[in-house]
């Protein structure tokens, strides 16, 4: 699926980008942004969307139902599958050989 693009910049907006741009980091005024000091209620991961590579997988009847009864709302079945593969990727890791 094709994610749609933004909009194309305007003159006037890449103009503005490349004065930002040729400034020295001293002579940003930076005096208005608040510094952020409480952490507690960041979320990790918020922004992060892992790369997906797009296959196709053969995989026994019963196991993707179980996975399709068991998602919520029928919803979010390859998520559940992708996460129990990456369970087992991240156990066999840590076993010796």
């Amino acid at each position: 699926m094709k994610k749609a693009s933004s909009k194309k910049l305007t003159e006037k907006q890449k103009s503005e980008i490349e004065v930002l741009a040729a400034l020295v980091d001293d002579a940003i005024d930076t005096r208005d942004i608040p510094e952020a000091r409480d952490w507690s209620g960041a979320r990790r991961d918020l922004f992060y969307r892992p790369v997906k590579k797009q296959l196709t997988l053969r995989l026994d009847v019963d196991v993707v139902e179980w996975f399709k009864n068991h998602a919520r709302n029928g919803r979010g079945y390859q998520t559940d599958i992708n996460r129990a593969l990456r369970q087992h990727v991240h156990r066999r890791e840590k076993q010796p050989y």
